[in-house]
């Protein structure tokens, strides 16, 4: 059974840093596509980082230099460090995999784990 476990999310106050961890069980996923995202209240889901099958990360904007995501290929674990958080980062943070294309499209990311909540405080 193939399951995506978050974990590391919490309260922080504005500029402080969290590390979420996103643990792949029942598949390897070391050669596909495995991204980050964040989903404040009342908003889409939004694609915030993205680490490639090539070893290529990606950004979002709204994190690009605040946020870094990074893998364990021998542990099937993802990590997104967050520094400089704002309130307005406050969300559930999700990991999703899946694909292999270095393209990384969104609909191929099919497993997905149950998130993880991050609050911000000003």
């Amino acid at each position: 059974q193939v399951e995506l476990v978050e974990s590391g999310g919490g309260s922080v106050q504005a500029g402080g840093s969290l590390q979420l961890s996103c643990v792949a069980s029942g598949y390897t996923y070391s050669d596909y596509c495995m991204s980050w995202f964040s989903q404040a209240p009342g908003k889409e889901r939004e694609r915030i980082a993205t680490y490639t099958p090539n070893d290529r990360t990606v950004y979002a904007e709204s994190v690009r230099g605040r946020f870094t995501i990074s893998r364990d290929k021998a542990k099937n674990t993802l990590f997104l460090q967050m520094d400089s958080l704002q309130p307005e980062d406050t969300a559930m943070y999700y990991c999703a995999a899946g694909g292999n294309w270095r393209s990384c499209p969104t609909d191929q990311l099919t497993d997905w784990g149950q998130g993880t909540q991050v609050t911000v405080s000003s």
